[in-house]
């Protein structure tokens, strides 16, 4: 294996911890879920408020109880974008439904990148 690629992959490794310790931190605006569907995988983001709402459990078991139990889940889609000072972070794009014939695995997603709050409203 090429040192170069060797390296990237070491840098990668060691940024992950950091990356799932960020996302998981208690006052983090939005947590991030990879939902993959018989159509392809989005990446969904809900706000503490609306995962409370959901009732009790972990975060996962509380969007898959939604799912089951109302038919589909709506949340923002977030995507990687390039801000104003030329640096990337993931951002809303749209508000987006998964429906329970579509779910089949969700889990939480790490990112890497900042994290933007969605639209107010």
């Amino acid at each position: 294996m090429p040192i170069a690629i060797t390296r990237r992959l070491a840098a990668a490794a060691l940024a992950l911890p950091i990356a799932a310790q960020a996302q998981t931190q208690p006052g983090a605006p939005i947590r991030l879920f990879r939902v993959v569907t018989t159509r392809g995988e989005v990446t969904m983001g809900f706000t503490p408020a609306e995962l409370a709402a959901m009732g009790p459990g972990s975060e996962v078991e509380r969007l898959a109880r939604a799912l089951a139990a109302n038919g589909q889940i709506t949340g923002w889609r977030y995507a990687v974008t390039r801000v104003a000072d030329g640096s990337t972070q993931f951002a809303t794009r749209e508000r987006v439904a998964v429906m329970r014939q579509e779910g089949v695995m969700i889990e939480p997603y790490a990112a890497a990148l900042p994290v933007a709050p969605p639209p107010a409203g």
